[in-house]
């Protein structure tokens, strides 16, 4: 069993949410801290001004809410939204908050990562704890 799992989730359109979830609730302890955790993409400055007052923490609150329902039936479970470049934040967040297991999809496959897609495959070539990914 794990002590601290992180799942990371992009809301996409091919968002395999429930699968993954379910996948780190079968690695979860009665005692495992688990975090979903979303990473908002920052808003360029030229594009700020095509958006209404507000969005983005209107956004940030909505995806709060989805957290929060989506890990209602986990044990020790929060959602957690940050601000930045995907791969990037979930390694730092899984290093700064001591994480030893992040589970997550294999989506938006690219040229370069055929079978995992770019996030993804960032997140396994450097994370410094177990990942286990679903399909």
């Amino acid at each position: 069993m794990y002590k601290n799992i992180l799942i990371p989730l992009s809301f996409d359109e091919d968002d395999s949410g429930d699968a993954v979830i379910q996948a780190a609730a079968a690695l979860a302890g009665p005692e495992t801290q688990v975090t979903l955790l979303h990473i908002m993409g920052p808003i360029p400055s030229y594009a700020t001004n095509y958006f209404p007052a507000g969005y983005r923490d209107e956004a940030q609150s909505t995806i709060e809410n989805s957290l929060r329902e989506m890990a209602r039936d986990l044990p020790n479970a929060e959602g957690v939204v940050i601000e930045g470049q995907a791969g990037r934040s979930i390694l730092s967040w899984a290093k700064e908050h001591g994480v030893d297991c992040i589970v997550m999809a294999a989506h938006r496959a690219g040229t370069h990562d055929i079978l995992l897609g770019s996030t993804t495959a960032q997140v396994v070539r450097q994370a410094g704890c177990a990942v286990h990914i679903v399909r």
